[in-house]
């Protein structure tokens, strides 16, 4: 069975900092690219952050330089540190991962910033 789990989301001021974690299955993490989707009250969902198996990242143009999506191969798990948070992250965050056409989504967790 496919489990993702976040955890860390919560309220901050705008310039603080938040570090979210995910917590996958192994069937869905090995090997795979690992996401961040984030999706605010009335907007689509959105992808922030992907990160490979073997390290290489993307990001959203809009958190360049301020997150940073790492993995811990050995424990199955898919971290995103956030800083300079701004009140336009706030957001539900949602780690994601695909097998082949399949979506597979976390509960999401809330980040909230505010101004």
């Amino acid at each position: 069975q496919v489990q993702l789990v976040e955890s860390g989301g919560g309220l901050v001021q705008a310039g603080g900092s938040l570090a979210l974690s995910c917590a996958a299955s192994g069937s869905i993490f090995r090997g795979n690219v690992m996401n961040w989707y984030r999706q605010a009250p009335g907007k689509q969902r959105e992808l922030v952050a992907k990160i490979t198996s073997g390290g290489s990242t993307n990001y959203a143009d809009s958190v360049k330089g301020r997150f940073t999506i790492s993995r811990d191969n050995a424990k199955n798990m898919v971290y995103l540190q956030m800083n300079s948070l701004k009140p336009e992250d706030t957001a539900v965050y949602y780690c994601n991962a695909y097998r082949g056409y399949v979506a597979y989504w976390g509960q999401g967790t809330q980040v909230t910033v505010s101004s």
